[in-house]
């Protein structure tokens, strides 16, 4: 993949997830579906699904890749975007994978994630991870991804007394 720009910050992730939502000229209903870990993943699928809340998309969370645990990611008043809704039927335009899917321990395979997106063939795949995960875990030879977004927390300064 080639590098098109680089940014800082949470809207260095929304921005561009957006703008490459918005260009696959989705319609209202369409699907996105993101997998990821439970827990870890959840706050930046959440995060994601709040950039493109205008778009009229049906949002769907994944845990791991189980699709029959599938939920609806809906907005909640006074709060933002939640995982709360299920069961979902799938029928995704775009499949979003987190970085944490690849981390050491975790139950998932690249193999396992490019079948699924084969499974899934005509929607596009997008990556979102931090600390170039999907990189150190060899999944950029294995997975085709049509947008990779790839993060940075550095530095992380914290403060005690």
């Amino acid at each position: 993949m080639a590098t098109r720009e680089i940014t800082k910050s949470i809207p260095g992730i929304l921005r561009p997830f957006k703008a490459f939502v918005q260009g696959l000229g989705l319609k209202d209903g369409d699907q996105i579906v993101y997998y990821g870990c439970v827990g870890t993943c959840t706050p930046f699928v959440e995060l994601n699904a709040v950039a493109v809340r205008g778009l009229h998309v049906e949002q769907v969370f994944v845990p791991l890749l189980d699709e029959t645990k599938a939920k609806k990611i809906q907005y909640v008043e006074d709060v933002g975007m939640q995982v709360s809704g299920g069961p979902v039927t799938l029928n995704p335009k775009l499949l979003v994978f987190m970085g944490g899917l690849a981390m050491p321990m975790m139950p998932v395979t690249k193999e396992q994630v490019r079948d699924l997106a084969r499974k899934h063939a005509g929607a596009k795949v997008a990556g979102v991870c931090f600390m170039s995960m999907f990189e150190k875990a060899g999944w950029l030879d294995t997975v085709d991804f049509d947008l990779l977004i790839d993060a940075t927390l550095d530095p992380v300064v914290v403060t005690t007394k």
